[in-house]
């Protein structure tokens, strides 16, 4: 496993994590032996940054981690996120005393008397318009609930914006194969001003791993069958915005380039390493072997220049269209 500085903080992160949202839930049935069984594999591969939030799973997440590292010696980082329990979800509910109240939860959750990232949970575009919420964040880490704190955003025009805020340390937002927007101006000024980058989303719900087909089933309550075009969240947090069809057609396309060695899947987060400015990417799995699979891609050998090439041309003529002016 190779390790990167994760931004102003000092910490030196696994550039591979675990992404804990399908743990959690909405990602159809994950027992509990295998959502503890990835997290096992997942450290026990070196990956020490794990990133989860208080709704996934209404806690199950953040439960299930702590149960984990109760067992385990090595220093692990957590990652969480608030603010998607207000109902309504609405800018005027991120005060001081509602984010208070999340934190204690988390904090509960998680076993722990700080957290290491508390990150704000993709708000509506209005709060990076509102410095008295950032100005709260601060006053959170002076008490010592949070080491620091961060932001998950949908769009990069929200990413801009989040980073003119001088403690925000870092910004989690979709950039994979084919969302590949961020890296066009985001990346040069998040290095410029040493904030960690947190690529999700980093195999389009699985599109990109290249085990699903037109036949491809997803139960009821997973998010790929009940949020496709944008019934519950954000539509580009499922497939990455891309139509389920056209996503297979590029997909098939990819698998044609593909480096010997290497599954789909590995291919897709060796490319999101490529970038010198990602900190790390936080692929979900679901058991032992998928936790495992993804650290070893760490160790692989880059991506040679001409199959960059032949991505980005993948990416501009079947999936920009789609998705480059959206998110």
């Amino acid at each position: 496993m190779e390790y990167r500085e994760f931004g102003r903080t000092g910490w030196k992160v696994s550039e591979i994590g675990f992404g804990a949202w399908a743990i959690g839930g909405s990602w159809g049935d994950v027992p509990e032996n295998d959502a503890i069984a990835a997290l096992n594999a997942a450290l026990d591969g070196g990956v020490n940054f794990i990133d989860t939030a208080d709704v996934y799973g209404d806690g199950r997440s953040e439960r299930l981690i702590r149960r984990v590292l109760s067992s385990r010696d090595e220093r692990v980082y957590v990652a969480t996120k608030a603010g998607r329990r207000l109902n309504p979800h609405s800018a005027d509910g991120y005060t001081a005393a509602n984010l208070n109240a999340f934190i204690d939860r988390s904090l509960e959750n998680l076993g722990v008397d700080s957290i290491d990232l508390l990150q704000l949970h993709c708000p509506p575009t209005d709060v990076y318009y509102r410095p008295e919420v950032f100005a709260a964040l601060d006053d959170i880490v002076a008490s010592g609930k949070v080491r620091y704190y961060g932001v998950s955003v949908e769009k990069v025009e929200e990413a801009i914006k989040a980073i003119e805020y001088p403690n925000v340390a870092s910004v989690q937002i979709i950039f994979n194969m084919f969302r590949q927007r961020p890296a066009d101006l985001f990346f040069r000024l998040a290095m410029d001003r040493r904030v960690a980058i947190l690529p999700r989303v980093p195999l389009a719900s699985g599109l990109l791993s290249g085990k699903m087909s037109r036949d491809s089933e997803f139960a009821s309550d997973d998010h790929r069958s009940f949020n496709r075009d944008g019934q519950a969240f954000d539509r580009g947090e499922t497939f990455a915005g891309v139509p389920y069809e056209a996503g297979l057609d590029a997909v098939d396309e990819l698998r044609r380039i593909k480096p010997a060695g290497m599954t789909m899947a590995q291919f897709a987060l060796r490319w999101i390493l490529q970038f010198d400015a990602v900190t790390v990417t936080i692929p979900g799995a679901k058991n032992a072997d998928q936790a495992t699979r993804n650290a070893e891609t760490s160790g692989m050998a880059t991506i040679d220049t001409e199959t960059l090439d032949s991505v980005r041309a993948i990416y501009r003529d079947r999936i920009a269209p789609l998705v480059h002016h959206r998110w």
